[in-house]
């Protein structure tokens, strides 16, 4: 890949003064680097040649550290705006030094990202622009992002959000693909100008095609002293450099209802969905442990014509927002809305059929391992029912049945699980203490007592 980046790094810093020691915010040194250094390394390991660095306070500085580029394979320019234009005004400031497609950084994140397949993405969408957009554990204190089935934007929500609003959890994380020609036109304001704030929403406005790309990889604002440190523990544990989608990865796989949530019959709204207790404690410690977080889960309810995509995708958004209450939340959910008999009243008959998405077929968790690029043979599913014990056998995964839900009595599927426990926080525990792979071979119905049978 030949590419063009730019980085957006005109910022005072001043949030991060009591670290920076006077410089501006790109220099701050994170496990002995300065930030801007990882994000030129990931630039040049990903093809990228030509970089502008468009500078504000600490210009000076930020040119010595980085010369003319050629430490890292780069072909660098500095340039210096004449007075503060906002990551949006800085770019379409520098408009005729910039190529026609190009990335764009903002300086004080840390990123770990497969550049190739975001651009790859953005090529396919044919779109103007294109966001790294993820979920995050803050929703509800974040500018989020809605796209459609097909991943257009059709909808920016800053925040403050409204109370009780169903959004999604799709953060803008300040990581795009854009076409020059998208941002011609515009007339700088006296105000600086945004690219979230301002930017972005008037493109859509005005019918330009953005598309959103959703990725579980890593970006953070590393511009408080205590997003610093964040970042600095997720660099030396490791979670900064396994997260990006080219290094495959173990993944938890888990059902939703009984699960999750409370079994309820058919959920229909996103008021009928409660949490089990401990379930976002469990979901935090997964991920920290360093697996990827995916559910899988059939909902009929949509093919019997009691709940719309739309409705059901109000649910997922209200899944989203109630575990990010307790800082957690999940990379993806994957949806099973078929139904394979029909002849019922109100039911939508376009999706009465024998899919092979539908658990325990294995057509999701194959798409969710090309999506993130998961190693299932490294990966689990935890389920209460035996069609995820048996989507995990189908799939090659390690099973965990827990007892909450149907707790197994279902019995719909002869499948035996591996593991057994009373909810899905003793399986998380489980699985982060004793560091358990996936068993080679059947099931071995263990139960979930910590004694000389299990996780040795």
């Amino acid at each position: 890949m030949t590419m063009f980046a730019v980085i957006v790094a005109g910022g005072k810093g001043t949030r991060l003064a009591s670290r920076t020691g006077g410089l501006p915010k790109p220099l701050v040194e994170i496990l002995g680097k300065p930030l801007l250094g990882y994000q030129l390394e990931l630039l040049a390991e990903f093809g990228v040649r030509k970089v502008a660095i468009l500078c504000g306070f600490g210009a000076a500085a930020i040119a010595e550290f980085c010369g003319d580029g050629s430490r890292w394979g780069l072909d660098l320019e500095c340039i210096e705006e004449s007075r503060p234009l906002g990551t949006a005004g800085a770019v379409i400031s520098a408009l005729d030094r910039l190529p026609s497609r190009f990335l764009v950084l903002y300086g004080d994140t840390m990123v770990n990202v497969d550049l190739r397949r975001m651009l790859e993405a953005h090529r396919s969408s044919h779109a103007d622009c294109t966001l790294f957009l993820h979920p995050n554990d803050h929703p509800q204190d974040s500018d989020l992002v809605e796209t459609n089935d097909a991943g257009e934007i059709v909808a920016f929500h800053p925040y403050p959000h409204p109370a009780g609003a169903c959004l999604p959890n799709q953060v803008n994380a300040a990581l795009y693909v854009v076409e020059a020609h998208a941002l011609r036109g515009f007339e700088m304001p006296d105000h600086p100008l945004d690219f979230g704030k301002h930017v972005f929403p008037a493109l859509l406005a005005k019918g330009a095609k953005l598309h959103g790309y959703v990725s579980p990889e890593y970006i953070k604002d590393a511009g408080t002293p205590e997003r610093l440190d964040r970042v600095s523990d997720d660099l030396r544990r490791g979670v900064v450099e396994r997260s990006r989608l080219d290094r495959p990865q173990p993944a938890v796989f888990l059902d939703r209802d009984g699960t999750i949530n409370e079994e309820v019959s058919y959920i229909r709204s996103p008021e009928e969905l409660l949490l089990i207790p401990g379930a976002a404690q469990a979901i935090r410690l997964l991920r920290r442990e360093g697996f990827r977080i995916v559910v899988v889960t059939n909902q009929p309810v949509v093919a019997r014509g009691e709940c719309t995509f739309e409705g059901l995708a109000q649910i997922h958004n209200h899944l989203q927002m109630e575990l990010s209450r307790e800082g957690a939340y999940v990379d993806a959910i994957y949806v099973c809305p078929h139904h394979p008999h029909s002849g019922y009243d109100g039911e939508v008959k376009e999706l009465k059929f024998e899919c092979d998405c539908r658990k325990p077929q294995i057509g999701l968790v194959r798409r969710a391992a090309a999506d993130l690029n998961i190693d299932l043979a490294r990966s689990w599913f935890i389920g209460d029912a035996t069609s995820d014990i048996q989507t995990a056998k189908n799939a090659g995964m390690g099973s965990i049945l827990v007892e909450t839900g149907v707790a197994g009595r279902d019995h719909r599927f002869a499948a035996e699980p591996d593991y057994s426990f009373p909810d899905l926080l003793g399986a998380a525990e489980f699985l982060a203490g004793h560091k358990a792979s996936p068993p080679v071979g059947g099931a071995s119905n263990r139960s979930g007592e910590y004694d000389s049978k299990v996780g040795c």
